[in-house]
């Protein structure tokens, strides 16, 4: 292959000589992702529900932060360690950001922001994340301070990942509104609203803390 090799992905000036087409049509790169996740979360379903006294917010937030765990470090870790060779790679998870792709070129590309938002990303709220379900599951009120710093960094990251997009124009996707408003609207306002919400809470139980501290204080 070379220079000019046949490509889906927008700019169609975009050089990606080693390129190779999906093996694995949009469905079943789905279905195996899907799949595979549910090898981890069904396990850890099982393990939360052994747990008495657990409500259902609890049990939820547990399983959350079990799947944010798995797709930042081994997900977004791939992308991370082969984002070089990408375009060439025919596995599973290379496959998906393939897919991806189609609304965001630039992971083809080894954006330099793309590359250290997704690095940061995979190193640092990956492994945290399975502190944080972790403490979840022994019921550790530490976890709320854990919980604020990841999804404040969710949120953040991605909201400087939307702008940069957008400011641009969004060059980098193809002009086929379901790749725009599904994989890069849709699938990355989860990483917005979700965490939006545990950062609310979370600082709410935290300040109620500090509050019940001071008028300890002032009692004493």
């Amino acid at each position: 292959m070379n220079s000019t090799t046949v490509h889906p992905y927008y700019p169609v000036s975009l050089l990606l000589p080693h390129y190779v087409t999906n093996s694995n049509d949009t469905l079943s790169l789905l279905f195996m992702f899907v799949f595979v996740l549910n090898l981890v979360l069904t396990p850890a379903y099982i393990l939360i529900t052994t747990k008495r006294g657990f409500a259902l917010p609890t049990r939820l937030s547990f399983l959350w932060f079990i799947t944010c765990g798995c797709i930042h470090l081994f997900f977004e870790g791939y992308f991370a360690v082969n984002h070089a060779t990408l375009e060439s790679k025919s596995t599973l998870f290379a496959e998906l950001w393939k897919e991806y792709a189609l609304s965001d070129s630039r992971y083809l590309s080894s954006d330099t922001f793309v590359l250290w938002v997704e690095t940061l990303t995979a190193f640092l709220w990956g492994p945290l994340s399975f502190i944080i379900a972790y403490q979840i599951f022994n019921d550790d009120p530490k976890r709320h301070l854990g919980i604020v710093v990841v999804s404040a960094g969710q949120i953040y990251g991605d909201i400087l990942y939307y702008m940069t997009t957008l400011y641009e124009g969004a060059p980098h996707s193809r002009p086929e509104p379901f790749y725009f408003w599904c994989y890069f609207v849709l699938m990355n306002a989860f990483w917005i609203v979700i965490p939006a919400l545990y950062v609310y809470n979370s600082s709410k139980f935290i300040l109620n803390l500090l509050d019940q501290s001071a008028l300890h204080k002032k009692k004493a």
